[in-house]
């Protein structure tokens, strides 16, 4: 694995270099605003010590080559964080976000301290290069310790079921939320990228991985579509992010994920940073009604923007393999995307929707494409066989995509089944930030 290394303590490789940039880039802006931002708090100068130090903590944690060096430097990261979420301790709110985050950031850390303890023994080096290049597939342990790490990712990434943290940490200020939701919950894509070699050799648990990524976008991109708050829209959305990134891990595609990583890092903080003023994601609402001809016309678009992805990626639009999974991803999303304008659009705007969705499809293709040329020394490109797995959930994406489109309007107090409303509610009520987190009066509200 070429690089620059330290002793074996820190390596500097494509991924890592990848990883500095997007960290100093987000960190940067982050501090920026905040230095606005916090202006007039009691606590001005340690919030911005604090936010400094995670910087330097997370920067180390993605150039560390030593297993043991990346699991403190992950711990003091996730402790940081933690300390910035509550910030002011006397918001009841805010202090049990802060420490129903801990909970599950301390599941992840003893799962990532047992997967690291057990590479160790088994190989009898803390080199991460070492491990990667000696570790022997076929042996049951690595296998554990890859169980154990994917464990520690979802904790970090807010997958299915350890999204809870994510979804009630609404309360932090507003520059928290921007590194929260822009770097520190990548995390989990950057671990499972750092071990990529070995998640390859075990088709098993790439499917465990893929369908894991595949539930968690949906549930994230459903819930979204029917918040009506910004912050909660936009954590779901991040949920959603973070479940097809890690989608894409599980097709072996590492570099597609770690394009959308970075893609979705500074989408997030921008938004984020914004939230304040009128930030709006593209965005389907349920009132809006969907006549046939528009779908159809937004499935036009859908096949062309994924067919110019095709290209882009240097892969046959009818690719047998995994990377078929993230052409048929891209025409969903490309679909979703066009069905936003194509809805309140005229006919004549057709041909500029097609062409401005192939082009954007195209644009994230050649950023993927690049990432892939970029890692290409790291192996961390290798899509899967297609089997069942993969089509089945992929069937079953684009059957609930279309379900959700077409029914949805049916639940603004139009006349339907009494299953519709039933999925509603268990969907909002699911959607919601656990009770302790929530203000419910404003005297409630403390923040001296």
């Amino acid at each position: 694995m070429p690089g620059y290394s330290f002793y074996y303590l820190f390596h500097l490789d494509a991924l890592a270099g990848t990883m500095i940039f997007l960290v100093a880039f987000i960190g940067i802006v982050v501090t920026i605003f905040a230095s606005r931002y916090m202006q007039g708090d009691r606590q001005y100068g340690r919030f911005l010590w604090l936010l400094a130090l995670l910087i330097i903590s997370v920067t180390t944690m993605v150039t560390a080559d030593n297993l043991f060096i990346l699991l403190f430097a992950w711990l003091f990261s996730n402790s940081l964080l933690i300390t910035l979420m509550i910030h002011k301790h006397q918001w009841r709110a805010a202090l049990n976000a802060g420490l129903l985050t801990a909970k599950t950031f301390a599941i992840g850390f003893a799962s990532l301290a047992c997967a690291f303890t057990i590479l160790y023994l088994e190989t009898g080096t803390t080199s991460i290069r070492e491990i990667l290049e000696h570790f022997n597939p076929g042996d049951s342990y690595y296998s554990m310790a890859m169980i154990l790490m994917l464990i520690a990712a979802m904790t970090q990434s807010a997958i299915w079921p350890f999204h809870r943290w994510l979804i009630s940490s609404l309360n932090s200020p507003t520059p928290v939320s921007a590194i929260m939701h822009a770097g520190l919950v990548n995390g989990g894509g950057f671990l499972l990228a750092r071990f990529a070699p070995m998640y390859l050799s075990n088709a098993g648990i790439l499917n465990v991985i893929f369908v894991l990524g595949m539930i968690t976008a949906f549930l994230g991109t459903l819930w979204k579509l029917i918040q009506h708050d910004v912050k909660r829209m936009l954590a779901c959305s991040t949920m959603g992010q973070m479940g097809f990134m890690l989608a894409q891990c599980g097709l072996g595609l590492f570099p597609a994920a770690i394009a959308h990583l970075c893609w979705h890092g500074m989408f997030k903080a921008n938004l984020f940073l914004s939230s304040n003023s009128a930030a709006q994601e593209n965005r389907f609402y349920f009132d809006h009604a969907i006549s046939l001809d528009k779908f159809i016309a937004a499935i036009m678009c859908g096949l062309a923007g994924s067919y110019f992805f095709s290209i882009a990626i240097h892969s046959g639009w009818q690719a047998k393999d995994t990377t078929l999974i993230l052409i048929g991803l891209c025409f969903i999303t490309a679909s979703q995307f066009s069905l936003s304008i194509i809805i309140s659009s005229t006919w004549k705007k057709l041909p500029i929707i097609i062409i401005l969705t192939s082009l954007l499809a195209y644009l994230y293709g050649c950023s993927v494409y690049l990432m892939e040329t970029v890692f290409q020394t790291m192996h961390l490109f290798h899509p899967q066989p297609l089997n069942p797995v993969h089509l089945s959930s992929l069937l079953i994406f684009v059957m609930m995509w279309v379900a959700t489109l077409f029914n949805g309007k049916l639940l603004n107090g139009k006349k339907t089944s009494r299953l519709l409303p039933i999925l509603y509610m268990k969907s909002l009520n699911a959607s919601q930030p656990h009770p302790s987190t929530i203000t419910t009066h404003r005297n409630h509200y403390r923040y001296e």
